[in-house]
């Protein structure tokens, strides 16, 4: 954790769920050529959620094969995943998008007491991500979502900003609406089910949808029209990451009945940059070579495949120790390296601009900051 990350993180473990998972077989010994840890942490969205779901399978594949006991960390918000991760109480984030927030310093991460942070990326594997309706609820297009109830997340900007992109999509924004904010993400996602709910938006696997889909309401999932450029261009307004991606793996959606929809990276596996990259580089070998013992666990692991996952775009630049082993793997192109180091470029770029704007916003209220970190954010930007 970077100095600047100690002095402007403010403590809130108040947000952080007290309730953990400890993986792993302690009799299992440790491969002789990959060194972990004995003992792991890592952050997670909430119970019931694809990251969560995925966290466990590949940390319990970790403890059979390594020996390596895994406590997984859950939390509904951002802020509650990220927290423990730069404040060095877990090792590792199986985070969203909050990833792309916390390095651009932007939403919940563009306040005085965070900033832009210093992160990288291991692995992420892709991710569609779509809205989803009550099938009931006569909802058939996102202009539709006009008026009807809304699900969002308090203190989620990772689902919350795609919620919105998707309206931005038709046209429509969180004003157009009913916007309806939950406690948490769990309890967001399972709104719909409930009837306090007409629409959201989320992955296509976590067990909340699958319930709506065996509720009686019944679940549907909204298409968008690839080649609807307009549609695109606001979108990649509010999210640049997103690009359209037809999924045949989801609660109500198969093979044969496909929808099309977002993709992204999620989960990402995060790490601060100042983390050891023998450390990194261990810890995506195991990804690697565990493979097999988790790709069955849901339906979306194989999606894990370090081919698919080890690449970029990602939320973050990859870091080094990932990059020496997608190097020895073959699969570390020219390409990807300058994706990478342009993604670093940008990120420095913003770190040596936050100083700057704190030393500025000094003695303003929080309004006044926000707009003088927007003016050096641009700035760092453009001069790229």
């Amino acid at each position: 954790m970077t100095v600047r990350s100690v002095k402007f993180l403010r403590p809130l473990t108040a947000t952080v769920c007290s309730a953990a998972l400890v993986l792993g077989a302690t009799t299992a010994v440790q491969a002789a050529d990959t060194k972990l840890p004995d003992t792991m942490t890592w952050s997670s969205y909430d119970v019931g959620s694809a990251g969560y779901a995925e966290a466990s399978a590949i940390a319990d594949a970790f403890g059979k094969k390594y020996g390596t006991r895994i406590r997984i960390q859950p939390s509904g918000s951002s802020i509650g995943r990220l927290q423990p991760l730069l404040s060095g109480r877990a090792d590792v984030g199986f985070l969203a998008t909050e990833t792309f927030f916390a390095t651009e310093g932007v939403y919940d991460f563009s306040t005085r007491q965070w900033g832009p942070q210093d992160l990288r990326a291991i692995a992420g594997r892709p991710s569609s991500f779509g809205i989803f309706t009550a099938a009931d609820a006569g909802i058939e297009t996102l202009a539709d979502l006009k008026g009807r109830k809304f699900a969002y997340v308090a203190g989620n900007p990772s689902v919350n900003v795609k919620c919105d992109a998707f309206l931005a999509f038709a046209g429509l924004s969180r004003d157009d609406v009913e916007a309806i904010m939950f406690p948490t993400y769990g309890s967001a996602m399972g709104s719909l089910a409930r009837g306090e709910a007409d629409a959201s938006c989320t992955t296509t696997t976590p067990s909340h949808v699958y319930e709506l889909a065996e509720s009686p309401r019944g679940i549907r999932w909204l298409n968008m029209d690839p080649n609807d450029k307009e549609g695109w261009a606001n979108v990649n307004k509010l999210a640049p990451f997103f690009t359209p991606y037809k999924e045949t793996i989801g609660a109500g959606i198969s093979e044969e009945n496909p929808v099309t929809i977002m993709a992204y990276r999620y989960p990402v596996l995060a790490v601060r940059a100042d983390m050891d990259a023998e450390t990194v580089y261990n810890m995506l070998k195991a990804v690697d070579e565990t493979y097999p013992m988790y790709k069955d666990a849901t339906s979306a692991m194989p999606r894990w495949d370090v081919n698919l996952a080890g690449v970029p775009p990602i939320d973050a630049p990859l870091h080094e120790g990932a990059i020496r082993y997608l190097k020895e793997k073959g699969i570390w192109t020219a390409d990807h390296q300058a994706w990478n180091d342009a993604r670093t470029a940008r990120l420095n770029a913003l770190l040596e601009a936050w100083p700057k704007a704190v030393a500025e916003g000094e003695g303003k209220s929080d309004e006044e900051f926000a707009q003088i970190w927007e003016k050096h954010r641009q700035q760092a930007l453009g001069a790229l």
